[in-house]
C-alpha cells in the first residue's frame, strides 16, 4: 500500500507505477520518468535501485521558485488522493499560497516570511480552520521540496496556528420539539431527509447520496458508503460539478441501526421497490444536491421561528441528545463515523445547562 510522500500509485490497468524526477527544464519544471511492476513492493524496489538523489541534485535549477515546486507537488498528489481533496489543495495553492509566495525561490523563503503570510491570512475573513488548512498545505509543499533535495532554510515546526474555539449551534429541547412538529406537518422527501439527519447524525453529503438500496428495511439499518459534494472544476463550462465518492474517511463508512419510528416513517414515504432511487428525490435519474438542502433547511428553520442554524447543527444536536440520554460514547462515536471517541467528546458533545444541573444534584455532602 502506497504511503504519503511517495510518488507510487496503482493504475487503472492494475499495474503499479512509480515516478521520479530525473531532470529539470530551463524554467525549473521537473521532468519525470516512471517504473512499472505488478505490485507496490516491486515498484518500491525498482525505485530504490535508482540513484535519483545524486542525479537530481546535480541538475537542480539554481533558484527554483515556489510556484514550480507547488505545481510538481500537485501533480504527485493528484494520483493519490480523491478528486475533491486534489481540488481543495489546488484552490488553496492558487487562491492563497501562490499569490503571496509563488515567485520566491524555495531556498530563500524564511521562517519570518511564512509567519507574516499566516499573520496576513488572519486579517482576512477566514476561519481559524481555513488558516490551519492553508498552513497544512504549505507544510506539505515544503516537505515535498525537501524530499527532492531542495535546500530549505525556514523552520515550519516553530510556527503555530491558534485554534479559535467556536461554540457550535445545538437545538434546545424546546426548539427541537418545535422543529420536529414542523417537519411532520406536510412531510415530503426533503423534510424526511432532515428528519433522518436529526435522529441519526449523518452528514449532508451522506444524506444526498443516500439511495433506497442503502436502507435495509428488514434488519432496520442504514448503510453509509458514499457522499455527494460539489467541487470546483475550472476547466469546465459550469466551473463546478457534482460528484459522488466514498465517504470522507475509512471510519465514515458505517452501518447505523434505525429506531422503529424512523423505519415506519421511511415505509410510509418511500417506494421500497425503487432500490436505485435517491432517497431525497424518489428517482434514480434525479438527485438533490447539498447546496439545495442547505437552502431548504434554512427556510424550514426560518418558518419555525427559531434561531438561525446551519445544516450541521442537526449532527451536533443528535450527538448532544444521545449523551443526555446516557448513550455509550464508543457506540455514538461509531454511529457518527468518527475515528476516535476524542473527536466525539471534544467537538460534538455539548452539555446543556439542564444536564449540568442534573449532574450537580448527584453531588453528595459528607
Amino acid at each position: 500500500m502506497s504511503r504519503k510522500g511517495e510518488n507510487i500509485y496503482k493504475r487503472k490497468d492494475g499495474r503499479w507505477e512509480g515516478r521520479y524526477i530525473y531532470s529539470y527544464d530551463k524554467n525549473g519544471h521537473a521532468k519525470y520518468r516512471s517504473v512499472y511492476a505488478h505490485s507496490y513492493t516491486e515498484v518500491k524496489t525498482k525505485l530504490s535501485q535508482i540513484d535519483k538523489k545524486e542525479f537530481v541534485t546535480s541538475c537542480l535549477p539554481h533558484n527554483p521558485i515556489l510556484q514550480n515546486i507547488c505545481g510538481e507537488w500537485l501533480s504527485t498528489v493528484k494520483f493519490k488522493n480523491k478528486q475533491s481533496t486534489y481540488c481543495k489543495y489546488s484552490n488553496v495553492c492558487n487562491n492563497h499560497i501562490l499569490p503571496a509566495l509563488g515567485y520566491y525561490p524555495i531556498n530563500k523563503i524564511t521562517t519570518y516570511q511564512i509567519e507574516v503570510f499566516i499573520s496576513e491570512l488572519t486579517q482576512k475573513d477566514l476561519s481559524a480552520k481555513s488558516i490551519k488548512d492553508i498552513f497544512g498545505v504549505v507544510k506539505r509543499i515544503f516537505q515535498y521540496a525537501e524530499s527532492c533535495s531542495y535546500q530549505i532554510i525556514c523552520n515550519l515546526s516553530v510556527i503555530s496556528v491558534n485554534n479559535e474555539y467556536k461554540e457550535m449551534r445545538v437545538f434546545s429541547l424546546q426548539e427541537q420539539k418545535c422543529f420536529v412538529n414542523y417537519l411532520l406537518k406536510d412531510m415530503d422527501l426533503c423534510k424526511l431527509g432532515i428528519y433522518i439527519c436529526l435522529f441519526t447524525g449523518i452528514r449532508i453529503g451522506e444524506l444526498c447520496a443516500l439511495t433506497l438500496n442503502d436502507i435495509d428495511f428488514e434488519n432496520k439499518t442504514i448503510s453509509i458508503n458514499k457522499t455527494m459534494q460539489r467541487i470546483q472544476t475550472p476547466d469546465t463550462e459550469t466551473k463546478t460539478s457534482i460528484i459522488i465518492t466514498k465517504p470522507k474517511s475509512r471510519s465514515s463508512a458505517r452501518i447505523i441501526p434505525l429506531p422503529e419510528f424512523l423505519i415506519e416513517m421511511l415505509c410510509e414515504h418511500c417506494n421500497k421497490n425503487e432500490k436505485a432511487a435517491f432517497l431525497l428525490s424518489g428517482s434514480s435519474e434525479k438527485y438533490v444536491e447539498p447546496r439545495y438542502m442547505q437552502y431548504f433547511f434554512a427556510k424550514c428553520v426560518s418558518e419555525c421561528g427559531i434561531e438561525k442554524a446551519n445544516f450541521h447543527c442537526l449532527r451536533h444536536t443528535f450527538a448532544t441528545r444521545c449523551v443526555e440520554a446516557g448513550f455509550e460514547i464508543k457506540s455514538l462515536s461509531e454511529i457518527l463515523g468518527h475515528s476516535s471517541v476524542n473527536i466525539t467528546l471534544n467537538r460534538y458533545v455539548h452539555s446543556s445547562m439542564d444536564l449540568k444541573r442534573e449532574n450537580m444534584k448527584k453531588i453528595v455532602q459528607y
